[in-house]
């Protein structure tokens, strides 16, 4: 204890670093005011029965956790950042498919400030279909009635500008916690939106397994202790490492020796990141648009892919799982570039000739770790669906794995990362005793993870 009020005590006594927090502070609970505004034209006492009738599962989940609830309230900040998130990821992987884009990005801060131009352009773009489609969701049986009948002319055109601007206002926040506040804006809100549905669930599982006595109680902790010990695993996989050996031979520069030291390329067991588990989601989403028809045959495609505790969604998902984290780390982890850039740099790895030797070493060594990442990687997205046949609520399940829980451990490491980094320029101490955070550093500058 005496350790931590110290480090806490550090933490406050660097003008910098206080700053950076309180800055983060009053962004992030600006966003968690705006997300309880209700949209013009929805009647906010009616909201809560909407939300009942309203869907969990699927595409709309996601979005819903995601925006911290906002979606389901239908709030001014309903759409949250997801709009600019599939913006962003749209451009990275045209960024590394279209060769014009890639000539862009390696123009640096001015290629990279045009790359970002037009991801603001095309989340407007995406931000007003999503909006229009939101529209749509609103006039569906359930949240139809919480419309004001006397604002039903004026409703698509106010909503789709109010969800526009609500999310261009998130876009600005995250950029405003990026520049000025502690860690990445985009991610801090994302996890923000998560941590405020996770409360209300142990409230839920609480009352659940209460209502079974002494025996439920002990249930309820176990479901506790069991969640640590998931957390605990994450953080294992979102740091764990294969570390290459690299020496770079020695030069004489200006009189000077440099290289001959010997150094490791760290490649990341899960590359990745939450990327494959959003794909496989949006992905198996798809089959549920049948319930928008009349197509009797189909209800039971229907009740499978509503279902994540259902065997079948659960096998299908773990392949879309692995598939994608196989699909993405080759689109990211480019082991050619790095093997032409240790060339370049008179690094190379012992027992190993430079050039295409070395790329195929790379790629081996890269291809042997990325299947034990992604059959764990599935494993986690499919955990949720585990709790659920054990009995835990739905809302309190969605914390035990999946999405929610990489982004809450992804981004907590960074942001403590960047606090003992601070500390430690500072000559304080870290926030551990031994070794050093890692987070989710990126291995390459070809990885950047938009989450």
């Amino acid at each position: 204890m005496k350790k931590l009020l110290d480090t806490l005590k550090n933490i406050w006594a660097i003008s910098d670093l206080k700053s950076k927090i309180l800055v983060t502070l009053a962004l992030v609970l600006t966003y968690r005011i705006g997300a309880q505004i209700t949209l013009p034209g929805i009647n906010p006492l009616a909201i809560e029965a909407a939300q009942k009738s309203g869907k969990s599962n699927g595409l709309l989940g996601i979005f819903d956790m995601f925006a911290g609830g906002a979606f389901s309230q239908a709030s001014v900040l309903a759409l949250g950042i997801m709009p600019y998130i599939s913006a962003s990821i749209f451009m990275q992987l045209m960024t590394i498919l279209v060769p014009q884009l890639q000539k862009v990005q390696k123009e640096g801060e001015s290629g990279r400030n045009k790359i970002n131009q037009w991801t603001r352009y095309l989340t407007v773009i995406v931000t007003a279909f999503q909006a229009g489609a939101y529209v749509a969701y609103l006039n569906s049986p359930g949240y139809a009635d919480a419309l004001i009948p006397a604002f039903k002319p004026y409703f698509w055109l106010s909503t789709v500008i109010t969800l526009t601007a609500g999310t261009l206002f998130v876009m600005w926040l995250g950029e405003k916690i990026q520049d000025k506040g502690l860690g990445n804006g985009t991610s801090i809100i994302i996890m923000v939106g998560i941590l405020g549905r996770l409360p209300q669930s142990i409230i839920l599982e609480f009352s659940s397994k209460s209502q079974k006595g002494g025996g439920g109680l002990l249930i309820f902790l176990i479901e506790v202790a069991i969640l640590v010990t998931i957390i605990m695993g994450l953080i294992v996989l979102v740091q764990g490492v294969r570390k290459i050996p690299v020496t770079y031979a020695k030069q004489i520069i200006g009189g000077s020796q440099v290289g001959g030291a010997r150094q490791f390329l760290p490649v990341k067991v899960n590359s990745a990141g939450v990327m494959p588990i959003i794909f496989a989601q949006a992905i198996m989403f798809l089959p549920t648009l049948v319930s928008f028809t009349n197509i009797d045959s189909a209800q039971g495609i229907v009740r499978i892919f509503n279902d994540h505790s259902n065997v079948w969604y659960m096998l299908i998902y773990s392949i879309m799982v692995i598939g994608f984290t196989f699909l993405y780390t080759a689109l990211i982890f480019n082991p050619k570039q790095i093997s032409e850039d240790l060339k370049r740099n008179n690094g190379f790895v012992p027992g190993v000739k430079p050039g295409q030797p070395t790329t195929d070493y790379i790629g081996s060594v890269m291809d042997k770790i990325t299947l034990p990442g992604a059959i764990l990687l599935a494993l986690v997205g499919i955990l949720p669906g585990f709790a659920q046949k054990l009995g835990v609520t739905q809302g309190f399940s969605s914390f035990f794995g999946g999405t929610s829980l990489l982004i809450m451990v992804g981004v907590i490491l960074d942001t403590l990362q960047q606090i003992e980094t601070h500390l430690l320029m500072r000559q304080y101490d870290g926030l551990m005793n031994s070794g050093r955070i890692q987070g989710r550093t990126p291995i390459t500058p070809m990885t950047n993870s938009t989450i």
